[in-house]
């Protein structure tokens, strides 16, 4: 065992005592990068496949507690073995503090390179200021942060997120046509660069290219169904059904939620233009029904594979500009839903 490995095993340690005392519960809030889900040990590294290695730590809000981390971390793991990075992996549960105290642990832990995905995105720049400070480079996978923390960063790979909300708003103008349409909006977690990014594309598309659509009101839906459901209802009442011609939200996750208040009030979903994003397990069979217009495919292997070849791009070719490398952004709707390219993964 090496100096920097010896070093690496006895801050864990230190690590996941710091980590643990921040948790609301007896859940664990770091978590392997093995798949499969269940119970893990609090902190682990996953093994390259042999050769030179690299020690990563890659930070991430979410893991095998969410189904977009269940698909995201088999194919990161195995392309980090693959490239010869030795990954400690954490989940913050989209905690910002908890994510802080994450990494704090990891700069003083050294590590050839920090993998950032961002819980909140406001709140990351002393984590990347620390990383600087110590010479750690940081590459940011999923979300990207804010524009004016880009600089401490070197390089990006996920979706598209502003791109994404263009896609959606795309579709629903082709829907609109000429038409006056008023419309909801539920939109993701606040302070979150993902659904800052989404609202904004979608918003800018449509007073753009379809500027007879008219946003009549505008809530967080947090990612989460029950919360999009209760967060509609409560729009559907203070503007009047009669005067909701679309609905427009950030996530699949968040528009079965939306499309259940709409069933509750007796609004059938068909009649309104509804579109998304994700082309997930809960909204491609809403596309296919017709319930849902149109959304915008995410793939979760996609984005972890290529969390790990650009942190490996980083650390082999040191390019001196911040690499950015985009997930495609394919719209479903009906005519293509039913497509094994296309196919839903999480």
């Amino acid at each position: 065992m090496n100096l920097k490995r010896s070093r690496l095993v006895a801050l864990l340690a230190v690590g996941v005592l710091i980590v643990a005392a921040c948790g609301d519960d007896d859940s664990d809030t770091t978590t392997t990068a093995a798949a499969g889900g269940g119970d893990t040990p609090a902190a682990t590294t996953a093994a390259p496949s042999g050769g030179d290695t690299f020690e990563v730590f890659a930070l991430l809000p979410q893991g095998n507690d969410q189904p977009y981390g269940t698909t995201y971390l088999p194919p990161f793991e195995a392309k980090a073995a693959e490239l010869g990075l030795s990954v400690t992996i954490t989940n913050s549960q989209y905690d910002a503090d908890k994510q802080a105290s994450e990494c704090e642990v990891a700069v003083a832990a050294q590590p050839d390179l920090i993998i950032l995905w961002p819980a909140v995105g406001d709140t990351v720049r002393p984590c990347l200021e620390a990383a600087k400070d110590a010479g750690i480079p940081v590459t940011v996978t999923n979300s990207d942060v804010n524009p004016e923390d880009k600089d401490l960063t070197a390089a990006y790979s996920g979706p598209d997120t502003y791109g994404q909300g263009v896609a959606s708003a795309e579709i629903f103008c082709e829907l609109a046509g000429g038409e006056d349409v008023g419309i909801i909006m539920v939109n993701g977690l606040t302070g979150n660069s993902t659904a800052i990014d989404r609202e904004a594309g979608f918003e800018e598309t449509i007073n753009e290219q379809c500027p007879n659509v008219t946003i009549l009101a505008r809530q967080p839906g947090n990612w989460n169904k029950d919360e999009s459901q209760l967060a509609a209802s409560e729009m559907i009442t203070a503007v009047g059904a009669e005067n909701i011609g679309g609905v427009y939200a950030a996530d699949d996750t968040m528009v079965a939620g939306v499309i259940d208040a709409l069933k509750a009030r007796g609004i059938d979903p068909a009649d309104l233009i509804i579109t998304s994003i994700g082309n997930t397990f809960l909204g491609n069979p809403l596309v296919l029904s017709g319930e849902l217009d149109g959304t915008v495919f995410q793939s979760s292997s996609w984005d972890g594979e290529n969390a790990a070849v650009v942190a490996h791009q980083i650390l082999t070719q040191a390019p001196s500009e911040r690499v950015v490398l985009f997930m495609p952004s394919v719209k479903v709707t009906a005519d293509n839903a039913s497509d094994a390219s296309v196919a839903p993964e999480w």
